[in-house]
């Protein structure tokens, strides 16, 4: 690349260099302050609803501040060319399939003014001499700005050429146009994808956290087609790593099949939503899948399988992890971090409607074993079970579904 400004002195090249070693080893928590901001300044709702896009465009911060850091330790003060690498290309090629054009000057934008501030606190830390300090900051800006124009348009790049060579684009685009809401009509929708519209729909979500995973994904894709005969399916790709489905039949599909197959899958998760019919029943039930995938991704659950109509209260109590946090730790206290086996006892006891008989049979344990158990975590619990049993549920409930929410620090 052709360089647009003098190298820095051995001085300040030094000081660059040290800086970013530096910052390399809190790579994380840069990318964290960085990446929500970023991706809210992008503003595109499609691309914030979707867990997996969201992730990847975190994935893609990451790689593009360690390309300029490690470049910088390599090169101090240098113009640092942008990397697209496999992972970001296939993202790229996955939002222009579904239609999503994201703002890249605005999220750069963001990422730059967040990315600068914490490297001039860096920069006022450790470099004592104010002439060495003003020298580091001119080179830094110039290689900072240099490098955000050329990732917007090595990023323009990459999408102009998703879009030539995406041939499926106009029916995902119109699977994505459904999903949001616009106003199209069950017969366009069912000529167009070839999927019968006006019967009852399940919206499920399939991904894999791992990108060497992702044709682990398809293969379940494929056996759920397979166990499905008789009714219609849809599939879209969604990301890279995560496809959306639909399965419709005369009557709301039966989906313990589907759990059969992906408990078989080490790598596949799966979120399903609510049962719908029709148009809208498409569109809901895909939206609550896309809500149960955020909430586990959310939460750092390691839930394999998750339906919608379990989770939606704790969905809402969750939206703000610290909230959750506060929210279990004032209801339980001691409870929370007590043995599983005390907390699934009260738990269940509670879903059976306070019969210890039934809990023990669910638990195929002795009915006395129930009473002791339900007791203890009783006697745990700040909030008593007897005072208000839904506030202690949805609690626990919390905790079955994160169990390492207690332990993690409030933010």
């Amino acid at each position: 690349m052709e360089e647009l400004w003098p190298r820095p002195t051995p001085e300040v090249a030094d000081a660059i260099r040290s800086l970013c070693q530096l910052l390399l080893t809190d790579t994380d928590v840069l990318t964290e302050a960085i990446a929500g901001p970023s991706l809210t300044a992008q503003n595109d709702p499609a691309l914030l609803s979707d867990a997996s896009l969201v992730e990847e465009d975190r994935h893609l911060n990451r790689s593009e501040l360690v390309q300029w850091l490690t470049s910088n330790v390599q090169q101090p003060g240098r113009r640092v060319e942008p990397y697209i690498g496999p992972r970001t290309t296939a993202y790229i090629h996955d939002l222009v399939s579904r239609g999503i054009a994201p703002d890249f000057v605005g999220g750069w934008r963001v990422a730059l003014g967040i990315g600068w501030r914490r490297w001039l606190e860096e920069c006022a830390a450790r470099c004592e001499n104010s002439d060495l300090l003003v020298e580091v900051l001119d080179v830094s800006a110039k290689s900072m700005v240099q490098y955000a124009v050329d990732s917007v348009s090595a990023l323009r790049e990459a999408s102009l050429a998703a879009a030539m060579g995406n041939a499926d684009a106009e029916a995902i685009a119109l699977i994505q146009l459904i999903a949001c809401g616009a106003p199209i009509t069950e017969d366009l929708a069912e000529g167009r994808l070839r999927y019968r519209m006006s019967r009852a729909h399940v919206g499920l979500v399939l991904w894999t956290d791992d990108p060497q995973q992702a044709g682990a994904v398809d293969e379940v894709v494929a056996a759920v087609r397979s166990a499905s005969a008789g009714r219609s399916a849809l599939v879209a790709r969604a990301s890279a790593t995560s496809r959306w489905v639909w399965l419709s039949d005369s009557a709301t599909p039966d989906l313990r099949q589907v759990e059969k197959i992906v408990a078989k899958a080490e790598d596949v998760r799966a979120a399903v939503g609510r049962p719908g019919h029709g148009l809208d029943g498409f569109r809901s039930s895909h939206q609550d899948a896309l809500a149960a995938q955020a909430m586990v991704i959310r939460l750092g659950s390691t839930r394999r399988f998750t339906a919608y109509a379990d989770v939606e209260l704790i969905d809402g109590l969750t939206k703000d992890r610290a909230c959750a946090q506060r929210f279990v730790t004032k209801t339980l206290g001691p409870l929370s971090e007590a043995d599983e086996v005390l907390r699934n006892a009260l738990l269940t006891y509670v879903q059976c409607g306070f019969n210890t008989t039934r809990a023990a049979a669910k638990l195929y344990a002795h009915r006395n074993t129930i009473e002791r158990r339900v007791s203890r975590a009783n006697e745990l619990s700040v909030v008593k079970v007897e005072d208000n049993p839904t506030h202690v549920a949805a609690a626990l409930l919390v905790l079955d579904i994160a169990p390492d929410i207690v332990g993690t620090a409030l933010s």
